[in-house]
């Protein structure tokens, strides 16, 4: 079977299934399995440079959203040439990945025999659904089981919902700032914390900081989408700036962290599992390697 995945986390499925000897066409985000996606072209693009902060990224999108342009480009000369049997993509979030619509639109133009999937995954459960599903496509299902149980073994071994559960800040955007939404109220949950703001399955808008910082977060995880932990650092001032900062619990706490949000907590894939166990670690207090403490003087 020959497989375009246009979602970052799609291709993260696609390589815990054991088919990434299959996928003959990615994002020009995919970035995982380091290493192995090095000779599978890229037939997406983008016109944002890398060097905007949050709140230009921000701003751009907005631009284009009233433009009635894509943040994303689709190279559908190449998607013909790849003659994919089976195109991996979501309708989710419109900033996240090529649309369904798009990538429907588009195998309709060049007509190919081409089933599209689109990935929908709100929660941890739903996650777990489209590696299922994925492996129905592609006869892979004895890997999925083995995915599910080994993610159902490792969330119940972690602390879950605890009386007293320490509150917990996941930021997912910078500027404007905005919380984890839907899987990410559930790692809290898992990793013994209470998320503020949001629930299971919900979806993440743009909170004014006063609010925030009126729920006096104990612990407070940076992890903006698509950002590096670097690039997170070097834009926390927008955070650490605001009146009132210092005097978060979490900051007196020294219960600042910055984490990598593109692998284990903004792509609905089985990694979220891996998130959940860093976030256990955070809540916890305990050092972990895939986890940075912000230091108590930044600001």
């Amino acid at each position: 079977m020959r497989i375009v995945s246009l979602l970052p986390a799609a291709t993260d499925i696609v390589a815990m299934l054991g088919l990434t000897g299959q996928l003959v066409g990615r994002t020009h985000e995919c970035d995982w399995p380091p290493g192995a996606l090095a000779d599978v072209p890229a037939v997406t693009a983008t016109s944002l440079p890398e060097t905007l902060t949050s709140r230009e990224i921000s701003a751009a999108i907005a631009g284009d959203a009233h433009r009635g342009s894509s943040l994303y480009q689709l190279d559908v000369a190449m998607l013909e040439g790849l003659k994919p049997d089976l195109i991996l993509t979501q309708d989710l979030c419109d900033v996240c990945a090529v649309s369904y619509e798009r990538v429907n639109d588009a195998v309709g133009l060049i007509d190919l025999d081409t089933r599209v999937m689109s990935l929908e995954a709100r929660t941890i459960d739903g996650i777990l659904d489209t590696v299922d599903a994925v492996a129905a496509l592609t006869g892979t299902e004895g890997r999925a089981a083995e995915i599910r149980a080994d993610a159902e073994r490792r969330l119940a071994a972690l602390p879950g919902a605890v009386p007293g559960a320490p509150t917990v800040l996941f930021v997912e955007w910078l500027d404007p700032l905005m919380p984890g939404g839907h899987w990410v109220p559930e790692q809290i949950t898992h990793a013994g914390g209470r998320s503020l703001l949001l629930g299971p399955g919900a979806h993440s808008t743009p909170q004014l900081w006063s609010v925030v910082a009126d729920l006096v977060p104990e612990v407070v995880v940076f992890g903006p989408c698509g950002f590096t932990p670097e690039r997170t650092v070097d834009e926390l001032s927008v955070a650490t700036g605001q009146p009132g900062w210092a005097d978060l619990p979490a900051v007196r706490a020294g219960q600042v962290w910055v984490v990598d949000g593109p692998a284990y907590f903004n792509r609905p894939g089985p990694r979220v599992v891996d998130g959940a166990e860093i976030l256990a670690a955070i809540v916890a207090g305990r050092p972990d390697s895939r986890a940075r403490r912000v230091p108590l003087d930044v600001g």
